[in-house]
């Protein structure tokens, strides 16, 4: 889909002289690395799989070979008791699909001389029990940890595409894309939780730790941002540095550098945000700032040039790179050329380039004029910022039940060339609000449900914790009366392709842990890889992939490009404080009662006053009245206890009199 982005690599940068040097140069023939484009058009692809940590750092792409093939060769048969002939169709299998995978790499040999082949001999089979095939499999995983990349696989897509976007209501927009009536994507955006990324924006150093090499700024809000010293730019280090410290900043020493030596308290910079707040921690920052247009970003303070990887042709590549070098682009501006230009003219590519020039001219303009901190630059609403990532030619119809929203999607659609014209634009007019005439709103309600059926019956059922996201594969009825290595088998490819599919629509990303089914066949484990590497081609964001595991585990980490989409519509149960359990009306009851014991004991307390909820305060004076009363006997008190409907389950209030003063210790 257009605006997944995939580059090529950059060349290290040339030395430069001076005090305050600008960000390496590139030759301007030369395409952009993956993490260039990441931080500068704010977008990622599922092939980018390093980020360089500074402007230095060259992004070296090692071949690695996907799996070392054992060469297996079956001993002869034993005296002892006799294998069930299940037990023998399994090896075999085992052994053809092992020779099937040497045979593909003896192939690859010729292409990656550096690799090595590895042959090995299966020992000669022992009386005792035979161990499962399974056991070779995993030390062969450990081998290698990576999928292989599945580049010349297509993805998949629906036959007919249809953009349906519910902007009626202005405390919440909601855009969903459908293919053949089956939601792919979601994008909502509400009042209660403002859109802050790619926002600039200007900002004053607060604090610089040199422990986390960072430094927080304050840009106008609440929470103080984050500014890794990866992210920061030279010309806002410090003119009075050591010599030592210059010589380092000359040969682009940055890892060598201390932050507290070239940033201090109080300076002011441009800053633009990379990830947005989520819960307690504050915003990521950047000074690399970026502009994306619809086919060209602009990067500014930079000197770097790239292409899509996705345009193809070195034909087409060419034409590209002399289009934008005959534009009057001023020096220390950096470009990307992005995948929608693919067919786009000269005339189209200025005029992008004019806007995006105008617009930064503006927004450097607006941070010099303003005092203090702020909002300089806003990012577009919703809807024109979600076409201009997601846009595809392929969606047949765009269908908007707002009139303003509508005039927005048609003045976008005819900013773009004729081949890319022919969506159709309409005003929903239905007496149905427009997500249930398309059946969308029941496919919402999942995404919120921790359990997914599959198509044959099975499930998954998605976790997400603080540390990770944990999902676990159930087969369900799928495969009655079929093999139970088949039936696993299919199981775990629908729950492959599924998982993909849902981490797009909620969004949840850090490191995912999927417990597959656990299958004894070599080759159904790879299948089962190379699934989930398709389907996950189709995200945006930067995905990383490990093999299956000798536990039936999965190892995904995927990108945060944002906050999960339940935290946009649901917040922490007041109840449980999330955990999503309280207390049994038993367990409250015994500890209330006790805390009752502990104060009573306390010298010249007259009476106890009680407020607890209405199951609590019932079980109490129905179940321990005996309690109670032995209480008030003891230390000669007495004990009021108030049910109250309006606290909750953990709330309560206790407050002990003392003697004849009145005097009162309150808990709560």
């Amino acid at each position: 889909m257009p605006g997944e982005e995939a580059f090529a690599e950059i060349n290290p940068p040339a030395k430069k002289s001076g005090r305050r040097p600008a960000r390496p140069r590139r030759k301007k023939s030369e395409a952009v690395s993956p993490a260039e484009e990441i931080a500068a058009e704010g977008i990622t692809d599922s092939a980018v799989s390093e980020v360089p940590e500074h402007p230095e750092a060259v992004v070296e792409k090692a071949a690695t070979l996907d799996q070392v093939g054992e060469k297996v060769k079956r001993p002869s048969r034993s005296r002892g008791r006799r294998k069930p002939a299940p037990e023998n169709i399994d090896i075999q299998d085992e052994e053809k699909s092992q020779g099937q995978e040497l045979s593909e790499v003896v192939a690859e040999k010729a292409a990656i001389p550096d690799q090595v082949v590895e042959k090995a001999k299966r020992p000669s089979r022992s009386r005792g029990r035979r161990k499962p095939a399974q056991e070779n499999i995993d030390i062969q995983d450990e081998e290698n940890d990576e999928v292989p990349d599945v580049e010349d696989e297509k993805v998949v897509k629906g036959t007919i595409s249809r953009l349906l976007i519910n902007a009626e209501e202005p405390e919440e927009c909601r855009i969903a894309l459908l293919e053949d009536g089956r939601l792919e994507s979601l994008h909502v955006s509400t009042v209660a939780k403002e859109h802050t990324k790619s926002n600039i924006y200007k900002a004053r150093i607060v604090a610089v730790e040199s422990n986390l090499q960072a430094a927080f700024i304050d840009y106008g809000t609440e929470k103080n941002g984050f500014l890794p010293f990866s992210e920061i730019h030279p010309e806002y280090y410090r003119q009075d540095v050591s010599e030592k410290t210059l010589k380092l900043i000359e040969q682009h020493q940055w890892k060598n550098l201390n932050i507290n030596e070239v940033l201090e308290r109080g300076q002011e910079m441009l800053v633009q945000v990379v990830k947005e707040e989520v819960g307690n921690k504050g915003a990521n920052m950047t000074t690399y700032l970026s502009l994306p247009g619809r086919c060209v970003v602009l990067m500014p303070g930079s000197d770097s040039a790239g292409i899509s990887r996705k345009i193809s042709g070195e034909e087409r590549r060419s034409q590209l790179r002399e289009i934008m070098d005959s534009l009057e682009i001023p020096e220390g501006i950096g470009w990307i050329v992005r995948t929608a230009s693919f067919d786009l003219t000269e005339g189209s590519l200025a005029k992008d380039v004019k806007y995006l020039l105008k617009l930064w001219g503006e927004i450097k303009g607006k941070g010099q004029a303003m005092d203090g901190v702020g909002l300089v630059y806003q990012d577009q609403d919703c809807v024109l910022r979600f076409l201009r990532e997601h846009f595809d030619p392929e969606i047949k119809e765009i269908l908007v039940d707002d009139l303003a929203a509508m005039e927005k999607v048609r003045d976008f659609i005819e900013m773009l060339p004729d081949k890319q014209r022919n969506t159709k634009v309409r005003l929903h007019k239905g007496a149905r609000p427009i997500f249930n005439q398309y059946n969308v709103e029941d496919q919402i309600e999942s995404i919120y449900q921790p359990q997914v059926f599959l198509p044959s019956g099975g499930s998954i059922v998605i976790d997400p914790t603080e540390a990770l996201v944990a999902i676990d594969v159930n087969s369900g009825s799928t495969g009655k009366g079929q093999n139970f290595e088949d039936s696993i088998f299919k199981a775990n490819m629908e729950a492959a392709t599924e998982l993909a599919r849902q981490l797009r629509l909620r969004d949840l990303g850090g490191l995912i842990v999927v417990d597959f089914i656990d299958m004894r066949s070599q080759k159904n484990i790879r299948e089962v890889e190379r699934q989930v590497k398709v389907a996950m081609k189709r995200d945006k964001a930067k995905v990383d992939i490990s093999r299956i595991s000798k536990f039936g585990l999965m190892q995904i980490s995927r990108q945060k490009l944002g906050a999960p989409v339940e935290a946009l519509n649901y917040q922490v149960c007041p109840h449980c404080i999330g955990r999503g359990v309280v207390r049994s009306v038993e367990t409250l009851a015994l500890f209330y009662l006790r805390r009752m014991q502990t104060g009573a004991s306390r010298k010249m307390v007259g009476r106890v006053e009680c407020r607890f909820p209405l199951d609590v305060a019932h079980y109490l004076l129905n179940n321990k009245r005996h309690e109670l009363i032995d209480l008030e006997n003891r230390h000669k008190i007495s004990v009021d206890i108030i049910a109250d409907p309006a606290l909750k389950p953990a709330d309560h209030e206790i407050i002990f009199h003392k003697g004849e003063t009145d005097r009162q210790v309150k808990e709560s």
